[in-house]
């Protein structure tokens, strides 16, 4: 019943799409998504080229499902992680701001699957143009980088924009199988979801970080902020949000610099090309430089967070939807209720509005 253009495309079960979150999605979150019938993505923006490859052979061990690598087409490395997805046979590639032509020639003409999350139908028509064969679509309620448009309304504008060409991929403030059923119903083909994921068993978020989100009882206190590098940014207020809410502009680009030192040493990158992709981010999406220096290396702000346990120090990246999220369950408990209830959901509603036969004279 739930088979779409989506599912054909990526070869896998149910078209629900599991995000490629920094520091969390990794080999056992994206096997047990795809396990479950899925289609999980492997983050590969925050790992060194020699840790990508390893994450990649390990979910191929866990599971023979199709799954994907997420990156950013501006990161140092982005020509190795091309290299590693084309040498593995990685179904599909997702990614965001900065779209490298030169890389999603290379992916297409290999048979990868370029699967770019836009958050207006004008960038949903531009990521066509480049190369796009899926279009993942993120409307304001979801976490990380989001924009002002609800997903009510942003799906039905981009299906209409692009959904003739490519299936349109819904996310941003997704749990369950009425959510799912609604997407369809906008057109879309199916739906993306990272924090529901992330509060599942699978996840390698500390409890102590994943207590913070589940305390977070109430949507309305996972804000939209500016203040991690001035662009819109949808996170759990915490500790450190509010530091940074307070800071003035010098002293958000000193934690930037600490920060890229960091980054730097993680990743193994060179200090030059840290600067190159943080030019490259102001030229192509209009920040600045102080804000692209600050974009570029939140990876490390999240990391204190997501992999230290350390939730008062790190930023809390969520969608809305972590406020009515009150357990954890498996990835195969999640993906099973939703396309239960999605199918239940289904067949109610045909016998709510199917047409009766019309009485006699």
């Amino acid at each position: 019943m739930l088979e779409t253009r989506l599912t054909q495309l990526l070869g896998c079960k149910y078209p629900i799409v599991q995000t490629a979150m920094g520091w969390v999605a990794d080999p056992k979150m994206v096997a047990g998504s795809c396990n479950a019938g899925g289609f999980g993505f492997l983050a590969g923006a925050t790992i060194p080229p020699d840790e990508m490859e390893r994450d990649i052979v390990r979910v191929k061990e866990l599971t023979d499902r199709p799954f994907g690598v997420n990156f950013h087409m501006y990161q140092p490395n982005a020509a190795d992680i091309v290299a590693l997805v084309i040498r593995h046979g990685v179904r599909a590639v997702s990614y965001s701001r900065s779209p490298g032509p030169e890389f999603i020639g290379k992916l297409k003409d290999a048979g990868v699957i370029c699967m770019p999350t836009v958050g207006l139908p004008k960038h949903a028509i531009k990521a066509v143009k480049l190369g796009a064969d899926i279009v993942t679509v993120q409307g304001g309620e979801g976490g990380g980088h989001t924009g002002a448009v609800p997903t009510t309304l942003l799906i039905p504008q981009v299906v209409d924009a692009v959904g003739d060409k490519v299936p349109v991929v819904a996310a941003g403030g997704f749990k369950d199988g009425r959510g799912l059923l609604a997407a369809l119903a906008w057109g879309a083909d199916g739906i993306a979801m990272g924090t529901r994921f992330l509060l599942t068993q699978e996840s390698p978020v500390p409890r102590e970080t994943l207590q913070r989100y589940l305390d977070c009882s109430n949507p309305a206190e996972i804000i939209v902020s500016r203040a991690m590098d001035g662009l819109p940014q949808r996170m759990v207020m915490n500790e450190l949000l509010a530091e940074l809410e307070r800071a003035g502009s010098f002293r958000k680009l000193l934690i930037a610099l600490r920060n890229g030192l960091a980054f730097r040493k993680h990743t193994g990158a060179r200090l030059p090309d840290l600067i190159k992709s943080a030019l490259a981010m102001s030229r192509d999406d209009d920040l600045t430089a102080a804000q692209a220096i600050m974009s570029a290396n939140a990876p490390m702000i999240i990391q204190k967070a997501m992999v230290e346990g350390e939730p008062s120090r790190g930023v809390l990246p969520s969608g809305q939807v972590a406020g009515v999220i009150d357990k954890l369950v498996s990835c195969e408990e999640l993906i099973s209720a939703i396309v239960e209830e999605a199918e239940q959901g289904l067949t109610s509603l045909a016998g709510r509005v199917g047409t009766s036969e019309a009485a006699p004279d």
